[in-house]
């Protein structure tokens, strides 16, 4: 069986070459399994290390951020690098090495479908762990799916050259998946811990990072509030038929505040008026505009 390995890398060398070597320690013991490496180098400040012949470091022009770091990587591999399987992974080490057997066992169970690493334990501090299943919530709520894993997954080649026509992986990997309707699954796994420093990711981007995977439902968030705007125009007219019969045929009215509260469900209709107008236009536009094909305008970010 022949394995790429894809990895993306911001300044995170010493982890990402005890990563490989872990990967190569546990899977020595199989013969049968050729494994190449695929390193994006997102734009690090630090100079890469020199590597073997099987490892291959693909340098970017620019810094993109981690998930179009995976994009760029999977569409040179789709170009230059046949293979059975395509492993995705994080190089800090919380992605563990022993875990790609059991990625590749589900997906040798699972014929055709991208396996995906749920993390059912997890070493963050309380606040990272309550704001992640807050994410969770408001993302199910948005969009209507459920996302319980990151970028830890298996591809069968085969479905590769699919994914990366994906425009949605550009901005989020997993929830580009999840969009896409390409078959997939998870497999329960255990977070790693970080082999050396600390992680780049802080509170500002892990909340940029989850805005993203709202952002590749654009379209559906946008008629999801629409429907709402319309329920909150709906409840506003019975609200004025409603203070209007108290007004006039029940003895409860207070002077004023009748003319009042009809004022005040007036301004909520025409404010959920005035967004349903926004969002009906930027649905349509986002319809019509072209989209960002990776597998077509990679190129333009490899140095």
């Amino acid at each position: 069986m022949n394995l790429n390995i894809l990895i993306p890398v911001f300044n995170d060398w010493e982890s990402c070459s005890q990563l490989m070597a872990d990967i190569e320690k546990e899977i020595r013991e199989n013969e049968d399994l050729q494994i190449q490496f695929y390193i994006v180098n997102d734009c690090s400040t630090d100079e890469s290390p020199v590597y073997p012949s099987h490892v291959h470091v693909i340098h970017l022009n620019r810094n993109v951020g981690h998930q179009r770091a995976i994009a760029i990587g999977l569409c040179y591999i789709n170009d230059n690098a046949p293979s059975d399987y395509v492993i995705v992974m994080d190089g800090d080490g919380e992605d563990k090495a022993i875990d790609i057997k059991t990625l590749l066992e589900k997906a040798i169970q699972e014929k055709d479908k991208i396996i995906f690493g749920t993390r059912k334990k997890r070493y963050e501090g309380f606040w990272f762990r309550f704001f992640y299943i807050l994410y969770k919530q408001i993302y199910r709520l948005l969009t209507g799916k459920k996302i319980s894993f990151g970028n830890f997954c298996a591809i069968p080649f085969k479905k590769l050259n699919n994914l990366v026509f994906v425009s949605d992986i550009w901005n989020h990997f997993s929830g580009g998946i999840i969009r896409s309707r390409l078959a997939y699954t998870s497999v329960d796994i255990d977070r790693g811990t970080r082999y050396h420093g600390k992680s780049k990711m802080n509170f500002f981007s892990l909340v940029i990072h989850g805005l993203s995977a709202i952002a590749v439902y654009t379209d559906v968030l946008a008629v999801r509030i629409l429907i709402s705007t319309f329920g909150l125009i709906t409840l506003s007219l019975i609200g004025i038929v409603v203070v209007t019969g108290i007004r006039f045929f029940t003895p409860f009215a207070i002077p004023g505040w009748a003319s009042f509260v009809v004022l005040s469900f007036l301004i909520l209709i025409f404010q959920a008026f005035l967004i349903s107008l926004l969002l009906l236009f930027n649905v349509l536009n986002y319809r019509t505009q072209r989209h960002f094909i990776p597998a077509l305008e990679y190129k333009n970010f490899i140095a």
